[in-house]
């Protein structure tokens, strides 16, 4: 069977429930794409992506299935390739997460990178969020770690929303995907050993939350 090992990991019960879960996927570039293809693997099929973006030349060191797909909408041709999901060209902004119903999902995957919209999201969604920080300017994915919010350490990005989220008088908490080591650049150059890593950490800690569901 397709998912024999997955289920020999997990267990019948928590596969069952990773097949019935509803999973919102914001964002799938170098971090969102991996963790996806993770899910889908992994026996999830209820995922709505959402992403505005096209493919160009320069996604093709991190992000899946890109160079295949070069001036197409990222989310439709993820579709091709996980034709279970379900796809929406839609760009994330803080209007879009004011409007937008979340209610019906279990969990909440963020892997965008747009400041202004990560901190609508946050504030709307923390519960059953799990969120990507800094992947970028990165070279070991052994320092990748999963952390509270307010405990990353050596994260310009996570910093500057925890600064900003401080100022909306925001006290909630959510679990991030982060690294531990320091940017190497100032640059955003980017490596698909940490990028995608980040994706699979992220995964794995939305299957272990699934498990936990009633």
């Amino acid at each position: 069977m397709r998912h024999t090992r997955t289920r020999l990991v997990f267990g019948e019960e928590n596969f069952e429930k990773f097949h019935n879960a509803k999973i919102l996927m914001l964002g799938v570039g170098g971090v969102g794409s991996f963790c996806l293809d993770c899910l889908y693997r992994s026996g999830v099929r209820d995922i709505t992506i959402v992403d505005f973006d096209r493919y160009d030349l320069t996604n093709q060191n991190r992000q899946m299935h890109s160079e295949s797909h070069e001036g197409e909408l990222k989310v439709e041709a993820l579709k091709t390739h996980y034709p279970e999901v379900i796809a929406m060209a839609e760009k994330i902004t803080p209007e879009w997460v004011e409007t937008f119903d979340f209610e019906p999902y279990d969990l909440i995957l963020d892997a965008i990178d747009d400041t202004r919209a990560k901190l609508a999201l946050i504030q709307k969604c923390y519960p059953k969020l799990i969120s990507s920080v800094g992947s970028a300017k990165r070279l070991d994915p052994t320092k990748i770690e999963v952390r509270s919010f307010w405990k990353i350490e050596g994260d310009p990005f996570a910093s500057k929303l925890r600064n900003e989220l401080r100022k909306r008088k925001f006290k909630g908490d959510f679990s991030c995907i982060c690294s531990s080591e320091l940017p190497r650049i100032k640059e955003k150059g980017s490596f698909v050993a940490v990028t995608g890593a980040f994706g699979l950490a992220m995964c794995s800690l939305a299957l272990r939350r699934i498990s936990l569901l009633k």
